[in-house]
């Protein structure tokens, strides 16, 4: 029997619901549907071609070796494009940031990448960023890194003039279009997509943050996260604890109509095709950027001594990258070519199908990949895979096919893509 929710408070299905979708198994194997679905040829969308996986490896494996010739491929994590241009911007911030090993100082490294993993949704073709103290023009996922990393350092973030280092629920709440467009070197000959909607998470983030203040502090800092998971003295935590705290203390600050009854969620989408049970049945789950902050995580928790253990229990991150790599090497094809000239909305069935193929497809790329490579999951984890990798090829692809832009069009709000 179904018991109905009271005015303002979920039941107890609705948030059990919403809790199965916030799993990776979930997108897993809602992903897997989808690309079975495809497979016996009934998407009206896309068609799968098998014999082309191995070549699609082929590119992937080559680009791998050119990034990492030596073999030491890092985690697919935010920390790549802090990195960007071969500066070590962590290490200039050596002598301002806490001690290392300390517990301030993994706090002060989440707070920077959490909330800069937020910014990184698609910036746009136009937009790029000048780094005053090196000269380095940097556009896409670097430029934000980079952005984002000097307004961290400028104290953007953070509410106490005194402590410019962090990042708070005043900090975030005090920022405004103006100042992260500022930030941001945004202007009508540089634009920046979704700044508006950028700026609406940061300040949904602040409020996220002052409700909880059990799990982030009385302050409300993202760093929080860090004593909430190795509370007790735990120096090991598992990657899907890391997302579960993700999805259930920030799954409020997605601004998504998406919902199960009054419970959001986030960046999950409905599918007719999509079997389940209960109130799950036809939507599927992806939680990229959740996942992207994940991956971008296992650092800190590593640099303080805190082993992370089940990161393949993550899944391939569904954005144009990876999916445009898909459809570029030919292991996807639209059935229809002309629809590569229309913008798509993110919601729209042919977006959400061609993000759950690319989850899906990633898991049987990454083991070609490996098996190219004479490595196994354990030495090569999908965060590599992806890093050395799958993301990078299809960049390079979009690159030589269509001056960078990916073979769909997908309409940003800047808190998805």
């Amino acid at each position: 029997m179904t018991i109905p929710a009271q005015e303002g408070i979920p039941s107890r299905e609705d948030v059990a619901a919403a809790a199965l979708l916030r799993t990776s198994t979930a997108v897993r194997e809602r992903s897997r549907q989808l690309l079975d679905r495809a497979r016996a040829g009934d998407s009206p969308w896309f068609t799968v071609h098998d014999d082309a996986l191995g070549s699609a490896a082929d590119v992937v494996v080559e680009t791998t070796r050119e990034r990492y010739p030596d073999g030491a491929i890092p985690f697919h994590s935010r920390w790549r494009h802090f990195e960007a241009g071969g500066v070590d911007r962590l290490g200039s911030l050596r002598d301002a940031l806490p001690p290392e090993g300390s517990p301030d100082r993994s706090r002060a490294l989440i707070d920077v990448v959490l909330v800069s993993v937020l910014l990184d949704a698609g910036a746009g073709a136009e937009w790029s960023y000048r780094e005053e103290s090196t000269g380095l023009v940097l556009t896409r996922s670097e430029g934000l890194g980079v952005a984002s990393w000097e307004a961290f350092t400028g104290g953007l973030f953070s509410g106490d003039a005194a402590r410019p280092l962090r990042v708070d629920a005043a900090g975030l709440r005090a920022v405004t279009v103006e100042k992260l467009g500022v930030v941001f070197q945004v202007s009508p000959v540089n634009p920046l997509t979704g700044l508006e909607g950028r700026v609406e998470l940061l300040r949904r983030l602040g409020d996220a943050l002052a409700d909880q203040p059990a799990v982030f502090g009385p302050d409300g800092r993202p760093g929080g996260l860090f004593d909430h998971l190795t509370s007790d003295g735990r120096d090991a935590v598992t990657a899907s604890e890391i997302l579960g705290a993700v999805l259930n203390h920030l799954g409020p600050i997605w601004p998504s109509d998406n919902e199960i009854g009054s419970v959001p969620l986030g960046d999950c989408w409905p599918h007719r095709a999509v079997a389940g049970p209960g109130l799950t049945a036809g939507w599927v789950p992806f939680h990229k950027l959740s996942q992207w902050l994940t991956y971008s995580l296992l650092e800190p928790f590593r640099w303080a001594g805190v082993e992370v253990t089940g990161i393949d229990e993550l899944t391939g991150l569904p954005e144009y990258r990876n999916g445009g790599l898909l459809l570029d090497t030919g292991v996807l094809a639209l059935r229809d070519e002309d629809w590569a000239g229309v913008e798509w909305e993110v919601g729209d069935q042919i977006v959400v199908e061609w993000r759950a193929l690319t989850v899906a497809l990633l898991d049987e790329l990454a083991g070609l990949v490996r098996d190219r490579l004479g490595a196994d999951a354990a030495a090569m984890p999908l965060a590599c895979v992806l890093e050395g990798g799958t993301w990078a090829a299809g960049r390079v692809l979009a690159a030589q096919l269509r001056n960078g832009l990916p073979p769909l069009s997908i309409r940003s709000t800047g808190t998805v893509f």
